[in-house]
């Protein structure tokens, strides 16, 4: 069985994510969502709420091709991989910017332990401009990101940002 782990903030999951988890169940059984805990960051979601999200949208997929769990993770990634026994670490790839920061990571887990891949994935070009903290940059700027991240995730900012606007009086 072939393992992998697909590290990132998911803050909110977005459909390139998504995509990007779809793409992977053919090439592993199993992929591992794992939430990164930045305590220097502050998330729009919780960890918990993330972790829900990504429950939900990613339910059909778990019907069909792979085994997909969603967990946390605080620390090195690649400690993290070894722990769960994987065998990959997925990253997605937008940009060249991209690829220069993800080479360099991956470089640096390689040489932390070598039995541990680092697979690129670009996500479909419709995704490829799509990020987390640009969907949370026009969202809170009143945009419209329709198509950008599922209709449950849309959902769920425009009750947080209720929920935030409620708190702040």
């Amino acid at each position: 069985m072939l393992r992998a782990i697909y590290p990132g903030s998911f803050d909110p999951v977005t459909n390139g994510h998504l995509d990007i988890i779809e793409r992977g169940c053919k090439l592993f059984d199993e992929i591992i969502i794992a939430i990164l805990i930045n305590p220097d960051k502050k998330p729009f979601f919780t960890i918990e709420e993330r972790r829900e999200m990504l429950l939900q949208v990613t339910a059909e997929i778990e019907r069909s091709s792979c085994r997909l769990l969603v967990e946390d993770f605080q620390g090195l990634l690649v400690d993290y991989a070894v722990e769960r026994k994987a065998d990959a670490i997925v990253r997605g790839i937008r940009a060249i910017s991209d690829y220069e920061y993800e080479l360099q990571m991956a470089l640096m887990n390689r040489r932390l332990e070598p039995k541990i891949e680092t697979v690129f994935m670009m996500p479909a070009e419709i995704y490829s401009y799509v990020s987390s903290r640009l969907v949370k940059e026009v969202f809170l700027l009143d945009g419209k990101i329709e198509g950008l991240v599922p209709p449950v995730v849309e959902a769920l900012m425009r009750k947080k940002i209720v929920e935030v606007e409620k708190e702040a009086g």
